[in-house]
């Protein structure tokens, strides 16, 4: 039975082993073949072509980063509702009652975002008014 069972996942385990095989090759060549040098140059921040001007410390809002992770969040949450509806005759009622839950804590923590102000981008505190 287990003689059967490793035939089965032969194929796999063989890809798995071939990826490993041709990451560790890749480096390796790449370590051999590749140049090595150590100029100025090299340590030049490079961009697009351009030279930097101006300064890297760029300060950002914590607002855009929290509203790139509920987009994401929720983004993700309709990828699990979009995967339902496709197997909706399979699931009945019982998958119908689990999903109007789902959408119903979904719900739920978009209006807590919004009561706690946090998918506003102008903070009240800081404006010129």
């Amino acid at each position: 039975m287990l003689h059967k069972e490793i035939i089965e996942y032969s194929g796999v385990l063989f890809f798995i082993f071939l990826t490993f095989f041709f990451c560790i090759f890749s480096l390796f060549m790449s370590f051999i073949l590749g140049e090595r040098s150590n100029s100025y140059s090299k340590h030049i921040p490079f961009e697009s072509g351009a030279p930097s001007t101006g300064s890297v410390n760029l300060r950002f809002a914590i607002k855009f980063y929290l509203i790139a992770i509920f987009f994401v969040i929720f983004d993700i949450e309709s990828m699990y509702l979009y995967s339902w509806s496709v197997c909706v005759r399979e699931t009945s009622w019982i998958g119908f009652i689990e999903v109007s839950f789902f959408i119903f804590m979904i719900l739920l923590s978009l209006l807590y975002l919004f009561r706690i102000k946090a998918l506003t981008l102008i903070n009240k505190k800081f404006t010129n008014n």
